[in-house]
């Protein structure tokens, strides 16, 4: 008979503190127990609980068992037993960008949508080198001070507290401060304090610091490889300067954008041309056996018909808290979206895709809410856009530390690769009525160009809201 035991569970570190003062003797509460146990369990033929016993008896002699199976013979997924739960303070929205852009981790964060936000703020290391502290405060009290006035303004028009708020929001600038919980393994923590150490923001490398000093003496055997090596911090360098020499030969395309519709623009580049008869094939090939190709040329010769027939058996009797099956995987899109800041900081946490962005540019423009058009307010969005432009060209376009001024409403260029699986997923949360509408109308394109490409199987696509239908 099969046997189930709750090994471990995520407990308060205060609490686990009282306990250590409280009880006799030395304790030493670690997850590298869990880590060691796990570790023998291909070796060692004694039940799993008790190796655990015997793991939890000699922390010293568990931490060696660790350092030998994880760095010796590199087994690093015994690390990802050990898991971590990490309070983030008063950390900039830009640094959350760069801390969420690690994928295996899991997030929750202040949102800017919910929460009145007071006038909490990073003033940047580089920017009071650069001898521009006191312009750089002056601008970010100015935007907060906007951001009162517009939020003022949209409720006197009627416009319920939340909404009105999540609307003002586009006037505050990245340096705002945001809070997070995050919940992962060693191993992602181990990688995620290298990415950070190696970060051109000095903001984020403290980060990585802090992070270090809290989980090292919790788990030193799980934790060692975070030096950034030259791959981490020359790699953009050197393929700046490579560029810059093929491009003294090969003249770029001109950077200078052409005028944006508002508030975005949605480009598919590239998608699966088979798409539907893929992935109805891959669900056939389980039942008729045979190899792929063979049951795709019988996809083929079914017809529209017979291939809207196969779609609604699979998908008749799904609810709209099942995913679709893993076979949707097989149909894969590649769209480059122009985005507000607001958008990416909640298009970011979709990390099982493949994102990379290009910096902000505000070349670009603004994502300017309809409310706040609607109230005559465009305009101070507007000044606020040319008071940051003036401070990003005293600190330089480029400097790592110059998106602190770009504000919610500031635009980047973000390519995406997906599987159409994903896009359900992405397309239920984003396109739903209680969604945000600066990722829902983005959501709704990027699902509108999938329905073209995948005309049967991405016939299901829209907001939980819209499922019943």
């Amino acid at each position: 008979m099969s046997k189930v035991i709750l090994a471990g569970y995520n407990v308060d570190a205060e609490v686990l503190a009282d306990i250590v003062k409280s009880a006799e003797g030395d304790w030493d509460l670690t997850p590298e127990t869990l880590s060691a146990a796990y570790a023998r369990i291909s070796r060692d033929a004694r039940p799993v609980d008790e190796l655990r016993q015997i793991a939890r008896a000699d922390v010293a002699k568990t931490r060696r068992q660790n350092e030998r199976i994880v760095f010796g013979l590199g087994h690093h997924s015994v690390a990802e037993h050990a898991v971590f739960n990490f309070d983030l303070i008063n950390i900039s929205r830009l640094a959350i960008e760069y801390l969420e852009s690690h994928r295996l981790a899991s997030y929750t964060e202040k949102s800017q949508r919910y929460i009145r936000l007071d006038s909490d703020f990073l003033i940047p290391e580089e920017w009071q080198q650069a001898g521009l502290k006191d312009e750089l405060k002056d601008f970010i009290l100015y935007c907060f001070e906007r951001y009162e006035v517009v939020l003022e303004k949209l409720k006197s028009n009627g416009i319920d507290e939340k909404l009105a708020g999540e609307d003002a929001r586009y006037m505050l600038p990245l340096a705002a401060f945001g809070q997070l919980g995050m919940t992962l393994n060693a191993r992602s923590l181990e990688y995620m304090i290298l990415r950070l150490a190696a970060s051109p923001l000095k903001e984020s490398r403290e980060i990585a610091s802090k992070l270090l000093d809290a989980a090292r003496p919790i788990a030193p055997s799980l934790l060692r490889y975070m030096d950034p090596t030259p791959y981490h911090t020359e790699r953009f360098e050197d393929t700046h300067n490579t560029l810059n020499q093929l491009m003294s030969h090969h003249p770029a395309p001109d950077p200078v954008p052409a005028p944006v519709p508002a508030p975005y623009e949605v480009a598919l580049l590239d998608f699966t041309t088979d798409g539907d008869s893929r992935i109805l094939a891959a669900l056939a090939q389980h039942f008729i056996g045979g190899s792929f190709s063979k049951v795709q040329d019988w996809i083929d010769a079914i017809g529209n018909e017979g291939r809207l027939q196969l779609f609604n058996a699979i998908t008749r009797k799904m609810s709209i808290h099942d995913a679709v099956p893993r076979e949707f995987e097989h149909g894969i899109m590649t769209f480059e979206v122009i985005m507000s800041a607001a958008a990416f900081a909640q298009f970011k946490r979709h990390r099982m895709t493949s994102i990379t962005w290009n910096p902000y540019d505000p070349d670009l423009g603004l994502t300017v809410p309809k409310a706040i058009t609607d109230a005559g307010l465009q305009d101070e969005l507007l000044l606020i856009n040319n008071k940051a432009t003036k401070l990003a060209n005293k600190m330089g376009m480029k400097h790592p530390a110059t998106p602190y001024v770009w504000t919610n409403a500031h635009r980047r260029r973000v390519l995406i690769t997906l599987n159409l699986r994903e896009m359900y997923h992405m397309s239920r949360l984003r396109e739903d009525e209680s969604a945000q509408w600066d990722i829902r109308q983005l959501v709704g394109q990027m699902s509108e160009l999938a329905r073209q490409v995948f005309p049967i199987c991405a016939g299901f696509l829209g907001g939980k809201d819209q499922f019943p239908k």
